[in-house]
């Protein structure tokens, strides 16, 4: 009788043992680049209301996050400033091609301290050289790497000045720091993005690049190949570029692609 009654308990321990919780999400990593610090940080709170881990992110220039992916980062989505970098993942099979998508735009404008900033008309005949003096410089990414360095060299080769100021250029890290250059007063003019711009008091846009004069300015998204089977790196970026999140990319100043 002891042993069926133990054996019964057993059972019944058995049948009312608390199921295993299932396995929480894991956060993803996010690397995306430096001109979409604002904004994405928004973004990752929507994300995280909708009952979602903590985005892990980190902003750098395309360029030095695009080579830190391919020495072995574990970024589960890429958001570039530019197509270049998204080819050299793409290029290296790093990214999940049919993910890519350029889902927002953002334009090219010409920045001076906001205390001393008068409008500029940017076309071909501007004397961008003459404006900066004898000895000031122009703040903008290095164009050796940094995707903002590579628009600016775009615009200023279509006005034929390229030449002339390249040996005069503030060339930086990121578009970050070339905004910081001209909100310390360290560089006249500089050569950022609206958005950067539009977030910062210290300086005042005087002029936009017309469009002709360089490629369009587009943000490419994709998941890495470590994320490939991950149905919540998938979700995220289709939030990304869902009508959901849309209101904050243009809160922030960026365009949407049509």
């Amino acid at each position: 009788m002891q042993r069926r009654l133990l054996a019964l308990v057993a059972t019944l321990g058995l049948l009312i043992a608390p199921v295993a919780p299932r396995a929480q999400e894991a956060p993803l990593t996010i690397f995306a680049a430096a001109s979409l610090t604002d904004a994405m940080r928004v973004v990752a709170q929507e994300w995280q209301t909708r009952g979602h881990p903590a985005l892990r992110l980190s902003f750098a220039a395309s360029s030095a996050l695009a080579r830190q992916i391919e020495q072995g980062a574990p970024a589960d989505l890429f958001m570039s400033a530019d197509e270049p970098w998204m080819d050299y993942l793409q290029e290296r099979n790093l990214i999940v091609n049919a993910t890519r998508v350029s889902p927002i735009g953002n334009a090219l404008v010409l920045v001076a301290p906001a205390n001393a900033a008068q409008p500029v008309t940017l076309a071909r005949t501007t004397n961008l050289l003459g404006l900066l003096g004898a000895n000031g410089r122009l703040a903008t990414g290095d164009p050796a790497h940094v995707p903002v360095g590579r628009y600016a060299q775009a615009a200023l080769t279509w006005m034929g000045q390229w030449d002339a100021i390249s040996p005069r250029l503030a060339r930086a890290d990121n578009v970050r720091s070339a905004l910081l250059l001209v909100e310390r007063g360290e560089a006249p003019y500089g050569i950022v993005y609206a958005t950067d711009a539009a977030a910062s008091t210290g300086v005042r846009v005087v002029g936009t690049f017309p469009a002709e004069s360089h490629t369009p300015v587009t943000y490419p998204f994709a998941l890495m190949r470590r994320a490939e089977g991950n149905a919540q790196a998938r979700a995220l970026l289709a939030f990304l570029t869902s009508p959901e999140a849309a209101p904050v990319w243009q809160r922030f100043g960026f365009t949407l692609a049509r």
